[in-house]
């Protein structure tokens, strides 16, 4: 058997550490990247869209929009894990913990750190969540349940960021340089930090 296909050996509270160290991470770019205000991803265009044109916090819409995500579920028969379920109540609040901590800077140079460090931390906390395999994001778990029906990954993932993207920005979401470096950047350093994050394999006995 190749070493790929050998069984992920790893106990439950690893798993879940890695959960919930990646949610928080994913929180903590999601904060920084829009304290950076020099773009942000296609999703939160849309979380701080809804923010901007009905109240509530980016963190609150977070959750709110990934129990919607969830019902969305139903019809594409997808199954949630306590990984979905963690996503949808944890993600906005670390969220909304790192934009009241995070000082909103000035200078452009600091801005752009914010804006790098948020993309690479992103990257690596979707390598812990991913690597945990206790359920997709409910975000995630649209795209999956569109490739189920038949459309390929490609056009599912572009079909969906291309929309809530255009609604966010519609809306007053915060759209610029920043979004278009974390379209380019965010794919390459997830596939970067994947083998490095991941779980360890048994070796299994002939």
């Amino acid at each position: 058997m190749s070493e790929l296909s050998l069984p992920v050996v790893t106990s439950l509270p690893n798993r879940l550490l890695r959960l919930y160290a990646g949610l928080a991470l994913y929180g903590a770019g999601i904060g920084l990247q829009i304290e950076s205000r020099l773009g942000n991803d296609p999703w939160d265009v849309f979380h701080q869209g809804l923010s901007v044109r009905f109240g509530l916090s980016i963190g609150m819409w977070i959750i709110i929009v990934g129990a919607a995500a969830m019902l969305l579920w139903i019809p594409l028969r997808q199954k949630p894990g306590i990984g979905t379920v963690s996503n949808v109540v944890f993600l906005g609040l670390f969220a909304d913990a790192a934009i009241w901590l995070a000082p909103t800077p000035d200078a452009l140079a600091v801005r752009w750190t914010y804006l790098l460090f948020a993309i690479v931390a992103i990257a690596a906390a979707t390598a812990l969540y991913i690597g945990a395999g206790l359920g997709p994001g409910p975000r995630d778990g649209i795209m999956t349940g569109l490739v189920r029906l038949g459309l390929s990954i490609r056009v599912a993932r572009t079909l969906i960021e291309v929309t809530v993207l255009a609604i966010g920005f519609l809306l007053g979401g915060t759209v610029g340089l920043g979004t278009v470096v974390f379209a380019l950047a965010i794919g390459p350093l997830t596939q970067f930090f994947m083998p490095r994050l991941s779980l360890p394999r048994a070796a299994e006995r002939e």
